[in-house]
């Protein structure tokens, strides 16, 4: 096995919350319906129902983000409409054009550390109308940002608001990709809930893979009216797991006593001490982020340096020659390898 390196490249290298794996080895020989209509998904139907404040939604159960965005974005579109996303959203830069493939053109527009304001969402749709050629164009028929959103920045409860506000005048659907939802519900700084995100979103999921399951996504259609046969949707696009309570005992429990709200404070506690860590060695952040994803901007020394002995993300290479890399904590981050990074980052300091 290799563990030479610190592996801080990605919150989802380890496998599953201990509590899982528990319940999985306990039901296994467990005989049950396929495709999601089993108890168990129904019961983490429920506890995500009660958790969101919203008893009649619907919540289907995915295997992966990038699956779950497509899925979900080609259910919504008509063929003629397209997305609106951040440039630097995922759906824009690292889903390998699923959203394209699918037969959607994403329309980005600028973001400020991944966010993106009603005020832009509102100037985009009202270019469009004004355009005389806009029969020729793609016509925007929904609006995607994620939160956390790829900088590990939060969209605050006003910023959210102001975009549901716009998203309803205009008739299109506002959607979440929630793949790091627990990092952000776990923030000290966050003032958006679970009710809030039902309230004032079309649709959103709540990540798994990243925050604790081994694997999985749990889609909330507030109104399920909006998305009347998604099952069969997500049948045609390959996202319908036969064995599916595998993905419903994973949400039963981390539903089960409030560990969805509260397992990320784990890598939040770590990425604050890493945070302390870089500025104390004379490091530099390439922005401050509040969630469990922490930039550095490094010289090609640094990067080298630190690459022998740490496990990063490459994210960037800036105009004057630096190199943006991101680490990333997670629920299973361990206070041993928190205290071995930051002996790394004494050693590498570009202070020293």
């Amino acid at each position: 096995m290799r563990h030479n390196k610190l592996f801080f490249a990605s919150d989802y290298q380890e496998g599953t919350h201990p509590r899982i794996i528990e319940r999985l080895t306990e039901t296994n020989l467990f005989q049950s319906p396929g495709y999601g209509t089993d108890e168990f998904c129904e019961s983490a139907r429920e506890r995500i129902r009660t958790a969101i404040g919203c008893p009649e939604a619907a919540v289907y159960f995915l295997l992966g983000g990038t699956q779950t965005n497509a899925t979900i974005i080609d259910a919504i579109l008509k063929p003629y409409e397209g997305v609106i996303a951040p440039d630097s959203g995922h759906i824009s830069l690292h889903e390998a054009g699923a959203i394209e493939f699918g037969g959607h053109k994403v329309l980005t527009i600028p973001h400020q550390l991944g966010k993106i304001t009603a005020e832009t969402v509102e100037e985009y749709c009202k270019g469009f109308d004004e355009d005389l050629n806009h029969d020729h164009m793609v016509k925007p028929g929904m609006v995607y940002i994620s939160q956390p959103t790829e900088y590990g920045t939060l969209y605050s409860l006003h910023e959210l608001t102001e975009l549901s506000r716009v998203c309803r005048s205009r008739q299109i659907c506002l959607y979440v990709d929630g793949a790091r939802l627990a990092y952000a519900l776990g923030g000290k700084s966050n003032d958006v809930s679970l009710k809030d995100l039902a309230r004032l979103c079309d649709v959103f999921y709540i990540g798994g893979t990243k925050c604790g399951a081994m694997l999985g996504e749990a889609v909330v259609i507030p109104d399920p009216e909006l998305i009347p046969h998604f099952f069969t949707i997500m049948k045609q696009h390959g996202a319908l797991l036969a064995k599916g309570r595998i993905l419903g005992i994973q949400f039963d429990v981390l539903f089960e006593n409030g560990l969805y709200e509260s397992i990320g404070k784990t890598a939040l506690e770590a990425a604050d001490k890493i945070r302390e860590s870089i500025i104390s060695n004379g490091y530099r952040l390439a922005f401050d982020s509040p969630t469990n994803q922490i930039f550095i901007s490094l010289s090609e020394d640094e990067y080298n340096r630190l690459g022998h002995q740490v496990e990063f993300s490459f994210w960037e290479k800036t105009a004057d020659g630096q190199i943006v890399v991101r680490l990333a904590t997670s629920w299973a981050t361990t206070d041993k390898n928190v205290e071995k990074l930051m002996d790394v980052l004494a050693e590498c300091s570009p202070s020293r």
